[in-house]
C-alpha cells in the first residue's frame, strides 16, 4: 500500500523529505534535458500507464515521479504533450469518481485480487488527492505562463504567433474546473471517514479557485466562471468550510472589481442549491460589522461591497430581506458609496422580495410593514446629504415605477419629493428627477390624460354619487384620499388596476356616471380620482420651473426637461404645449447634444403626423409665436428642407391652407401657412415660384385688409423668390409693383401694422424691382405730397418764422411719421443696394479675370503679354481699378445725404428737415410718437453719411439723456451701438455717455445699454475704458434680467484672452469704492468679478496689487472694501508668502476691526489645505496680526484720549482766563480785605461748572472723558478704556496743575487762587 499524499505547500516541496510518512518524489526526471523525441516518448509511457493499468496507478512510485516530472515541466512540452497529458488525467479522475459510491456498496470480506474496501479506500482517497493537485497544478502554471508571455508579446511582435498554445486550453480548463467541482460534490465521507475531510485538500482547491477568480480572462469563460463557483459554494455550505471562505470572497470584493458580480451569482447559487444561505449570510454580517470609517478610506473597496450587495440582493431578495437590518446602519456612515448601495438593495428588496402572497396574516401584515418600512427609508434618503446618494435615490424610484412596485399611497409623495429636486443644486440630481417624472407619467395608474379639469369633473360626479348611495351620518361620509390610498397600499402593491376607467374623456361628455358597482368600491374610486388629481396638479405647477431648466447651462437639464415636457403633452398636462414652444430658441445652441434635442422633439411632436396635421401644427406655431420663436422655427424648417423631412405632400398642404382649399380656412391661417412656405423657401427658393400668382392675388387683395400681416408676409415671400422667378417678375410685373407702391403710399393698412408691412415692401421693391432708385424716388415724391398738400408749400421762401410755425403744426403728426418712415428707411435700403452693386460688380470683375487665366493656361500667352501682365502687377494697375471701384462706392454713398455738398438730391433736402424737426424740442415734447419716428429716421440717416452723423451727434446724446420717452431713450441706444460700428473713430469720444446709459432709470434703455455694450466689447469693436464699472454695477441691477446679461456680459469677457478682468479689477474696484454703493451689492459685484479669475498666477498678482492700495488709501471704507476682496482670493502657497510679504503696505490698517475679522478669515482659510510648514508660518503671520491688531489699537485709543485731553484743557485755560479777568476788576473796585460777598459766590459757581463743562463727549474723537476729583492726584480725565488712562501722555503734568487750582478752591482766598492759576498758565 502506498504511504497517503499529502499536499504540499508548494509542488517543489514534494522533492524534500518529510517527517511523515507521505508520499514523495524519489527519482525526478528533469524534462528541460530530455530531446523531443525522448519527451514525447515519455508523455505516451505515462498516458498508456495511467490509461492501460488500475486508476490507482498513480499513487506508484514510478508513476508518481513520471507524472510530477512532467508537470514540474509542463511548460516545456509541445501542445500535443500537453494535451495527451491533461486529458488522461483528466479522464482518470472523471472515472474514478462514479466509484467512490461503489465503495458503499462493498462487502467488508476480501474481494476479487484481495484488497479489502479500507485500502480500496483509501486508495480511491490517495488518487482522488494525487489528480486533483496534479490538475489544478497544471491550471496554475498554465495561467501564470499564458500571462507573462501575454505581457512579453507586447514588446516581441516580430515572434510566432501563439505557436506554443495552439491547443484550445480554454476548454480544458473549464473542464478541469467542473471536474473538480464534480468532486467536491460526491459523498467525500465515504473517503475521509466521518470527520472532518482533509483541511489540507480543501484549503488547496479553496486556494486554487481563489487564485483564478483574481484572473479577469479566467471569468470570461462561461464554463469555467461556473465551475469556481460551485468549488467556493461547495467548499463553504456543504463542507462548511464558512468562515475561512467568507474571508477568501471577502478579499476578493475588496480588491478586484470584475470579480464583484460573479461572486455575488455563486453566492446566491449556493444557497440555491443547498438551500443554506450561511455563507451569503456571514459575507452579510462581516460587511455590517466593518467600522463605516473603512469604507471611507477605502472608496475603490466600498464601491466594489455596494456593487455586491446589490447583486445579491438581485438574485436572493428573500435572504438580503432577512438580514439587511444589520446593514442598515451604514446610512449613518460617511461612505456615500455604501449608502448608494445601501439605497439599491432596498429598491430590489421592494421590487422582489415582497411578491409572495403565501403565508397567513401575520407573515403578510409583517411583510407588509417591512416594505413600507424601506419605502420610508428610501424617501428619508431623498434629503441625502451627498449629491451621489439623492441622485441613486430618485434612479431607485424610476426602477420601482417601471416594475409597478410603488403603492398608490405614495405615489403623490414620491411625486412631490421628484418635484423638489429639481431645484437641487447638482446637475445629475436633477437629472434623475427629471427622469423619475418622465418615468412616472408614463406608467401613472391614473389614466392617459391627467387634464385638471377632466379630474375636477369626474370627481365631482362620483362624489355626487357616493353621497346619494349612504346615508350622511359621520360613518358613512367620503373616506380621504390618503387614508384610501393607503389602504390600498397595504391590500396591493400596485393598484394600477384598479384605478380610473380609461375612457374618463367619454364619461366626462357624456354627462353620466356609469354603474361600477357597490359603495366601497365607489369609495375606491373616489380616493383614487383624488390622488389622480392630486398628481395632475403637481405636474402642472411644475411648469414654471421646467422653463427655467430649458435655460439651465446643464446640457443634461436641457434634454431631460424636452423630454418631459413631450410626456406633459403626450398626457396633456395643462402648459406644457406653451412651455414646449418655450424650447425653439434652443435651436440657436452651440451645443450639438441640445440642438439635436429640439429638432427630435420638434419633428416627434408637429412633424411626424400626416401631411394635413403637420400642416396644420406648423401654421399653429407660425401664428402665436413671437419674433424669437419665429427665428428659431425659419431655422428648424430651413434645415428640415435640407435634410428632406418635409415631404412634397405637406408642401402642397401648405398651399392649400394658403389658398383657402380647406374649409374652414380663416385669413390668418393662410397667413401662417405662407409664414412657412417661406421659411421653406430659404432653403429651397424654388418652393414659392410655382404659385406666384396665387401670393400675389391673395397677399394683397381683399385678404390682406382682412388679415393686415398677410400683406407684409407676401412682401417675404416675393423677397425670397428664385433669382429666375424674380426675373419673370421684372419682366411682367406691373401690377404687383403698383400693389407695392399702394401698400407703402397708401392709408388702408392700421398703424401699427404700416410699419412691418412697408419695412418689408421697400426692401421688396430693391430686391426685385429693375431700377428700384427710380420707384423709390416716386415713393418719396408721393408721400411728401400726401403729407404736405395743402398746407402752403408754394409760400415763398423768405416767409417769417410764425409761418413756418404754423405750417408744421399743420401737417398730421401720423403722416409725418410715415413719410420720416419712408425716406429713412429708402435711404438705407439704397445703401445696402449700392453695396450689392458693388459686390456684383466685383464678383463679375474676379470671375472675368479667373477665366481670362484660364483661357491663357488653355491656349497659352505670347511672352510679351505676359510681361505686359507682370508689368501691369507691378504698377498696380489691377489694385488702382479696385481703387476706382471703391471711390465710386464711396462717391455713390455721400450722394445719398450728401448734407456737406452743395448739389443734394431729393434725399439730401430732406435731412436737414429731419434734422431740424429733431431739434424742435418743444415740438417733440407735444408728440412723443413722432419724436421716436423723427429719432429713428435722424438715426438711420446718420448711419449713412459720415458727415451728417457728425454734425448731430451732440444732438442724439441729448435726446438719449433727456428724452422723457423711454422708448426714444431705447431706440437712440441701439442706435448707438450702430454707429459704434460704422464710424467707430467717431464714436470714440462719447464712450463715457454711452456707458451713462447704463444708469438710466429706465430697465428697458439699462438692458438695451448692456446688450449694446456688450456686442460691441466681445466682437473688439469698442476698447474696455475706464468705464467699465459701471458695466460691474449692473450685476447686482432690480431687474433680473439685466442682471443676469451682465453677467454673461463679464463670463463671456473671462473667455477672452488672458482673462481681461484680471487687469481691469483694480479699477473697478477703485472706481466702486468711490461711489455711494451698498455694502452688500459691493460685495456681491466684487465676489462675481473675482470668482471670474481662474489662474493662480493671477490670484498671486492680485494679492500684491490689492495689497499696495492699502497705502494710498486713507478712507476707512475702502480700507474695509480692499480687505474683503483680499479675502475672496483663492490663496496658494505663493499668495500667502506674497501677502506675508506685503505685510508694511497694510499694517496701518490693522487699528480696525473690520479689516481685521477679513484678514481673520483669509488665515481660517489658508489653514484649511497647508502643509504642515506652511501652517507654522501662517500661525506666526496669524500671532503677529494680532498683536499690531493691539498695538494699533491702543495707539489711536491713546492719541484720540490725547486729544480729547488738549481739548479739555483749552476750554480750561479760557475759562480761567476769563474768571482772572473779572476778579482784577473786583479786586480794583474793592479796598482793602473787604471782599463782596456776591462776587464770592459768583466766584464759587464758576469753579463749580468746571468739572460739568470738562466732562463732555468729544464729538470728533466719540471718547467720553468726565473731569473728576481726587484726594491725591486731583483732577484726574477717565476714559472709558483703562488701558488708556494709565498710558496717558501728559496726565502727570495735568493732574499736578489742575490738583493746585482744586486745591486753592477750599482755602477760600479768591486772590490767592488766581495767583495760582497764574503761575500755572
Amino acid at each position: 500500500m502506498a504511504p497517503p499524499f499529502v499536499f504540499p505547500s508548494d509542488l517543489k516541496d514534494l522533492e524534500e523529505d518529510s517527517d511523515e510518512p507521505s508520499l514523495r518524489v524519489e527519482s525526478p526526471i528533469h524534462v528541460a534535458s530530455l530531446r523531443p523525441s525522448e519527451l514525447e516518448e515519455l508523455v505516451k509511457g505515462v498516458a498508456f500507464d495511467l490509461s492501460d493499468r488500475e486508476l490507482f496507478c498513480v499513487e506508484e512510485q514510478d508513476v508518481f515521479d513520471r507524472v510530477y516530472s512532467l508537470v514540474r515541466g509542463f511548460s516545456l512540452l509541445t501542445p500535443s504533450c500537453k494535451f495527451n497529458l491533461v486529458e488522461t488525467l483528466r479522464s482518470n479522475l472523471s472515472v474514478l469518481l462514479p466509484n467512490v459510491d461503489s465503495l458503499s456498496r462493498a462487502p467488508e470480506s476480501p474481494a476479487s485480487g484481495g484488497t479489502s474496501v479500507t485500502l480500496r479506500i483509501a486508495s480511491h482517497r490517495n488518487a482522488l488527492k494525487i489528480y486533483s493537485f496534479f490538475l489544478l497544478t497544471i491550471a496554475l502554471a498554465e495561467e501564470s505562463s499564458r500571462d507573462s508571455s501575454g505581457s512579453s508579446k507586447v514588446g516581441a511582435p516580430g515572434r510566432k504567433k501563439n505557436a506554443t498554445y495552439a491547443w484550445n486550453w480554454e476548454m480544458q480548463r473549464g473542464r478541469i474546473i467542473n471536474l473538480i467541482a464534480n468532486s467536491l460534490e460526491i459523498n467525500l465521507s465515504l473517503l475521509f471517514g466521518s470527520s472532518d475531510i482533509d483541511e489540507k485538500y480543501l484549503s488547496f482547491v479553496s486556494k486554487c479557485a481563489v487564485t483564478l477568480y483574481e484572473n479577469q480572462a479566467v471569468l470570461r469563460d462561461a464554463d469555467t466562471r461556473d465551475g469556481l463557483g460551485r468549488i467556493i459554494g461547495t467548499i463553504a455550505t456543504k463542507h462548511q468550510r464558512t468562515a475561512q471562505t467568507c474571508a477568501s470572497v471577502l478579499h476578493l470584493i475588496y480588491k478586484f472589481d470584475f470579480a464583484v458580480p460573479h461572486i455575488a451569482e455563486a453566492v446566491a447559487a449556493a444557497e440555491r442549491k443547498y438551500g443554506d444561505g450561511s455563507l451569503a449570510i456571514a459575507l452579510i454580517r462581516e460587511i455590517g460589522r466593518t467600522d463605516p470609517k473603512d469604507y471611507v478610506r477605502d472608496g475603490v473597496g466600498a464601491e466594489n461591497v455596494g456593487r455586491f450587495l446589490v447583486d445579491l440582493a438581485d438574485h436572493s431578495p428573500k435572504l438580503m430581506s432577512t438580514n439587511v437590518g444589520v446593514l442598515v446602519p451604514h446610512f449613518g456612515g460617511e461612505s456615500y458609496k455604501i449608502r448608494n448601495a445601501l439605497v439599491g438593495v432596498l429598491g430590489k428588496l421592494v421590487a422582489k422580495a415582497y411578491k409572495d402572497v403565501e403565508g397567513d396574516m401575520s407573515s403578510k401584515s409583517l411583510r407588509l410593514r417591512g416594505k413600507q418600512a424601506m419605502l420610508e427609508i428610501l424617501l428619508e434618503r431623498c434629503r441625502d446629504v451627498s449629491a451621489y446618494t439623492r441622485s441613486r435615490v430618485l434612479q431607485v424610484w424610476t426602477e420601482l415605477c417601471e416594475e409597478h412596485a410603488v403603492p398608490i399611497g405614495l405615489w403623490n409623495e414620491v411625486a412631490s419629493v421628484a418635484c423638489g429636486r429639481l431645484e437641487d443644486k447638482s446637475a445629475m440630481v436633477r437629472k434623475s428627477a427629471l427622469n423619475l417624472l418622465i418615468t412616472m407619467l408614463q406608467h401613472n395608474p391614473f389614466g392617459p390624460q391627467l387634464r385638471v379639469m377632466a379630474f375636477e369633473a369626474t370627481l365631482e360626479k362620483y362624489k355626487e354619487k357616493l353621497q346619494g348611495m349612504g346615508p350622511s351620518g359621520p360613518s358613512e361620509e367620503v373616506p380621504d384620499g390618503d387614508a384610501v390610498c393607503g389602504e390600498a397600499a397595504t391590500e396591493q402593491e400596485s393598484v394600477s388596476d384598479s384605478c380610473l376607467p380609461s375612457s374618463e374623456e367619454q364619461k366626462e361628455n357624456d354627462g353620466t356616471v356609469p354603474d361600477i358597482g357597490n359603495l366601497e368600491q365607489i369609495r375606491a374610486l373616489v380616493a383614487s380620482l383624488e390622488s389622480g388629481l392630486q398628481f395632475s396638479k403637481c405636474i402642472t405647477s411644475l411648469m414654471p420651473t421646467l422653463v427655467q431648466l430649458l435655460a439651465s447651462s446643464s446640457v443634461t437639464d436641457v434634454e431631460y426637461t424636452i423630454l418631459l415636457l413631450m410626456r406633459c403633452r403626450q398626457f396633456q398636462i395643462d402648459g406644457s404645449e406653451a412651455c414646449l414652444r418655450k424650447m425653439l430658441p434652443l435651436v440657436f445652441s452651440q451645443d450639438k447634444s441640445i440642438y439635436e434635442a429640439v429638432e427630435n422633439a420638434f419633428i416627434t411632436i408637429y412633424v411626424r403626423k400626416s401631411p394635413t396635421e403637420t400642416a396644420r401644427n406648423l401654421l399653429s406655431l407660425a401664428i402665436d409665436s413671437s419674433i424669437g420663436d419665429l427665428a428659431a422655427l425659419e431655422c428648424l424648417i430651413g434645415s428640415l428642407v435640407s435634410k428632406g423631412e418635409v415631404s412634397t405632400s405637406m408642401i402642397s398642404a401648405l398651399w392649400d391652407f394658403f389658398s383657402f382649399n380647406v374649409s374652414g380656412v380663416v385669413a390668418a391661417q393662410s397667413r401662417g401657412a405662407l409664414s412657412i412656405l417661406c421659411m421653406a423657401a430659404k432653403s429651397s427658393p424654388s418652393i414659392l415660384g410655382s404659385h406666384l400668382q396665387d401670393i400675389i392675388d391673395i397677399g394683397f387683395g381683399r385678404w390682406a385688409k382682412e388679415e393686415p400681416l398677410l400683406a407684409r408676409t407676401a412682401c417675404v415671400a416675393l423677397e425670397r423668390l428664385s433669382e429666375e422667378d424674380k426675373e419673370k417678375l421684372r419682366n411682367t410685373g406691373s401690377r404687383i409693383f403698383g400693389m407695392l407702391h399702394s401698400l407703402v403710399t397708401g392709408f388702408w393698412l392700421p398703424e401699427n401694422i404700416w410699419y412691418a408691412s412697408a419695412d418689408k415692401a421697400i426692401s421688396t421693391i430693391y430686391s426685385i424691382h429693375p431700377i428700384p432708385e427710380a420707384f423709390a424716388a416716386d415713393l418719396v415724391k408721393k408721400s411728401l405730397s400726401s403729407v404736405f398738400s395743402g398746407t402752403g408749400r408754394d409760400e415763398a421762401p423768405n416767409d417769417a418764422d410764425n409761418d413756418s410755425i404754423n405750417f408744421l403744426f399743420t401737417v398730421p403728426a401720423a403722416k409725418l411719421g410715415r413719410f420720416l418712415f419712408i425716406i429713412s428707411h429708402v435711404a438705407l435700403n439704397h445703401l445696402v443696394y449700392i453695396e450689392s452693386c458693388v459686390r456684383k460688380v466685383q464678383k463679375q470683375k474676379s470671375k472675368k479675370e479667373k477665366s481670362k487665366h484660364e483661357s491663357q493656361a488653355v491656349h497659352g500667352g505670347s511672352a510679351e503679354e505676359a510681361a505686359v501682365q507682370d508689368i501691369n502687377a507691378e504698377l498696380g494697375i489691377g489694385a488702382s481699378e479696385d481703387a476706382i471701384i471703391d471711390s465710386l462706392s464711396e462717391r455713390t454713398e455721400k450722394e445719398i445725404v450728401s448734407s456737406g455738398s452743395v448739389e443734394k438730391n431729393l434725399l439730401g433736402y430732406c435731412a436737414p428737415f429731419v434734422s431740424k424737426l429733431c431739434r424742435n424740442f418743444n415740438l417733440m415734447q407735444k408728440f412723443p410718437e413722432l419724436q421716436a419716428s423723427a429719432m429713428l429716421a435722424l438715426c438711420k440717416l446718420m448711419i449713412i453719411d459720415a458727415d451728417f452723423c457728425e454734425a448731430n451727434l451732440q444732438l442724439l446724446f441729448t435726446v438719449v439723456e433727456n428724452a422723457p420717452s423711454e422708448t426714444v431713450r431705447s431706440n437712440c441706444t441701439v442706435a448707438l451701438g450702430d454707429l459704434a460700428v460704422r464710424f467707430p473713430n467717431l464714436l470714440e469720444p462719447w464712450t463715457e455717455h454711452m456707458y451713462a446709459r447704463l444708469r438710466d432709470p429706465s430697465a428697458s434703455v439699462r438692458k438695451n445699454a448692456v446688450l449694446v455694450l456688450s456686442h460691441l466689447i466681445l466682437n473688439d469693436m469698442m476698447k474696455v475704458k475706464g468705464y467699465i464699472n459701471e458695466m460691474a454695477v449692473r450685476i447686482e441691477d432690480e431687474d433680473q434680467r439685466i442682471s443676469s446679461l451682465a453677467k454673461l456680459f463679464f463670463h463671456e469677457l473671462s473667455k477672452k484672452g488672458s482673462n481681461p478682468i484680471y487687469n481691469l479689477l483694480p479699477d473697478i474696484l477703485g472706481r466702486l469704492c468711490n461711489q455711494n454703493l451698498k455694502e452688500e451689492t459691493f460685495c456681491n459685484v466684487m465676489q462675481f468679478l473675482i470668482n471670474s479669475i481662474k489662474k493662480d498666477k493671477q490670484m498671486e498678482a492680485l494679492v500684491e496689487k490689492l495689497c499696495n492700495r492699502f497705502s494710498g488709501v486713507t478712507d476707512v471704507r475702502e480700507w474695509e472694501y480692499i480687505a474683503y476682496c483680499l479675502s475672496q482670493l483663492t490663496f496658494s502657497e505663493k499668495g500667502i508668502k506674497k501677502l506675508i510679504e506685503s505685510f508694511k503696505a497694510y499694517e496701518h490698517v490693522l487699528c480696525e476691526d473690520s479689516v481685521m475679522d477679513h484678514f481673520r478669515s483669509i488665515i481660517s482659510k489658508c489653514k484649511k489645505f497647508a502643509k504642515p510648514e506652511l501652517k507654522a508660518c501662517i500661525e506666526e503671520f496669524e500671532e503677529k496680526l494680532n498683536k499690531v491688531h493691539v498695538e494699533r489699537k491702543e495707539q489711536e485709543i491713546t492719541a484720540r484720549n490725547a486729544q480729547v485731553h488738549q481739548q479739555k484743557i483749552g476750554s480750561l485755560e479760557s475759562l480761567l482766563t476769563s474768571k482772572k479777568d473779572v476778579d482784577k476788576h473786583t479786586a480794583e473796585e474793592g479796598a482793602g480785605e473787604v471782599i463782596d460777598p456776591s462776587v464770592e459766590d459768583k466766584n464759587v459757581k464758576m469753579m463749580d461748572i468746571l468739572p460739568e463743562t470738562n466732562g463732555t463727549k468729544s464729538e470728533e474723537s466719540g471718547v467720553s472723558s468726565v473731569v473728576t476729583e481726587g484726594d491725591e492726584d486731583g483732577l484726574e480725565v477717565q476714559s472709558p478704556s483703562p488701558k488708556t488712562s494709565r498710558r496717558g501722555i501728559s496726565k502727570s503734568k495735568t493732574k499736578k496743575g489742575k490738583g493746585s487750582a482744586m486745591q486753592d478752591k477750599t482755602d477760600g482766598g479768591p486772590v490767592r487762587r488766581y495767583a495760582r492759576s497764574s503761575r500755572r498758565l
